[in-house]
């Protein structure tokens, strides 16, 4: 094994086994100053934090030894940056290096030489090299040790998103999907954290049509964002929430892919992005399905929304401005026009459900005008085919509760009623509470991010520049501290 290659695997033992012998020295140490019955838990794996629990005047005491652990294992993270090199100039050798490092306590060691292996072009000579690449990732996911890894979490994530690659590359998405789960709970420090993973967990549910998955992981709000050692990219934060309204307007959950949406075209932004303007697309197709008008978007939107974004998605404004004219013939006609553009989208299957929902909602006006009216008056007035699809709207509407209604088939005629609901059920009640429980969570949830900010270093520090900037000035003296008129005045840098 090459010199560069020894030295790899010696730092990564030696560092790692200094981790676990500091620390019992530790608890050694403390262990004679106590008369009492003390029961220590020492792990053999370094990350692991060594507890000391001392009953003492009937108190639990619990010495928590973890300094010399983040000191040695970030030692050991900048140790494995600088020797990527070499494990790249020796990749014929990398298996051997995996056969002499331990999973549980050299994970850190084991995360850099996949990363490498997944890193590099696949050898012509081994033809089964991804499938046993594959079950070397999945080994490590499944039992590396959470703790080390939490150290390196842009090298594991960059793991995660060169396996996602690799799988979308040879169209085997299906197979990664419980692997990218496992991964995503190993490094999560709370189920509300985002991680740049999700996004690749999402993109493989949408190739392999598998939604279930992915919907356990959407349908928690996200509180916080994984900052994986300040190397977090906005561009898995936009394709997490283009990705999450895909699936939800897969599922015909549009309420909640509209939001997705929103969140991915009002997050700030300096440039163009080819992510942004597709959620932007959708969200046009998306709002028209659920609301019958394009809603407005906030205005904390960023301004290259409204200069670049908008004139590159004019088909589907035309789209917008074809539904406002309640004529299905009409925008028929302009989802043929446009057929191209929308394919290339593909985003044509959102178009004739942008169609569908004109046909449903001028079927419920004229539940505001008409008490009876027979099937084929309803196929007229909307504009659809005949007597028999005019009756599969309705009925598909009814089985929704878009509208209430009963069909006589002996004379084909449509008994149009109010809305039953009195609002004063059990079940009624139950959502009620149900809908308080979650706004009191959500209000509980923005006070304490707001107390968060308050007491936010820069952010205090710039609320107080900002009021300093505000004051009079109290004497001429000060303005000394003021600049010349010729001199622009620095933008305040955090």
């Amino acid at each position: 094994m090459a010199s560069g290659l020894e030295q790899f695997v010696n730092n990564v033992r030696s560092l790692s086994a200094q981790v676990t012998n500091e620390a019992t020295r530790r608890v050694l140490r403390i262990v004679p100053y106590f008369n009492n019955d003390i029961v220590c838990t020492v792990t053999s794996q370094a990350t692991r934090q060594v507890l000391c629990v001392v009953a003492y005047f009937n108190h639990d005491i619990v010495f928590t030894v973890n300094r010399v652990e983040m000191g040695n294992f970030r030692e050991l993270c900048e140790q494995l940056s600088k020797l990527t090199e070499v494990l790249m100039k020796n990749s014929q050798h990398l298996d051997n290096v995996l056969e002499t490092l331990d999973l549980q306590q050299h994970s850190l060691g084991v995360l850099a030489v996949l990363c490498v292996k997944l890193s590099l072009p696949a050898p012509s000579a081994t033809p089964d090299h991804h499938e046993i690449l594959f079950a070397q990732v999945q080994e490590f996911i499944i039992g590396c040790n959470g703790e080390q890894v939490r150290f390196a979490p842009d090298t594991y994530a960059e793991l995660c998103h060169l396996l996602t690659n690799s799988l979308v590359e040879l169209k085997t998405p299906l197979r990664g999907i419980d692997l990218l789960r496992r991964a995503i709970h190993k490094i999560q420090l709370f189920d509300s954290q985002l991680t740049s993973v999700h996004a690749d967990l999402c993109q493989l549910c949408l190739l392999a049509k598998c939604f279930k998955p992915a919907l356990d992981i959407l349908n928690i709000d996200v509180t916080s964002i994984s900052q994986e050692g300040n190397q977090f990219d906005a561009k898995y934060f936009l394709l997490y929430y283009y990705y999450g309204g895909m699936i939800y307007a897969a599922m015909k959950n549009y309420d909640r892919a509209l939001y997705f949406f929103e969140v991915a075209i009002t997050t700030p932004a300096l440039a163009v992005s080819h992510v942004m303007l597709e959620a932007y697309k959708k969200y046009i197709l998306v709002s028209l399905i659920l609301h019958g008008r394009v809603q407005s978007i906030p205005k904390y939107t960023s301004q290259v929304v409204g200069r670049f974004i908008k004139p590159l998605s004019q088909s589907y404004h035309d789209l917008a401005s074809a539904y406002f004219t309640n004529n299905s013939d009409d925008l028929r006609a302009l989802i043929n026009k446009y057929q191209e553009p929308f394919t290339r989208d593909s985003n044509m299957g959102l178009c004739k459900q942008v169609l569908a929902s004109l046909y449903k909602k001028n079927i419920q006006r004229l539940t505001k005008t008409f008490l009876t009216l027979s099937l084929s008056d309803v196929a007229s007035r909307v504009q659809l085919s005949g007597p028999l699809e005019a009756e599969k709207y309705i009925l598909n509407m009814i089985e929704d509760g878009e509208i209430f209604a009963t069909i006589n088939q002996k004379d084909g005629m449509v008994i149009f009623h109010d809305d039953p609901e009195k609002y004063n059920s059990p079940d009624m009640l139950r959502s009620l509470e149900e809908e308080m429980a979650v706004c009191t969570d959500l209000d509980r949830k923005i006070q304490s991010m707001e107390e968060d900010i308050m007491v936010n270093p820069q952010f205090v520090k710039k609320s107080c520049g900002a009021q300093d900037d505000e004051l009079p000035l109290a004497s001429t003296q000060s303005s000394k501290y003021l600049p010349n008129k010729q001199e622009t005045p620095a933008p305040y840098t955090q």
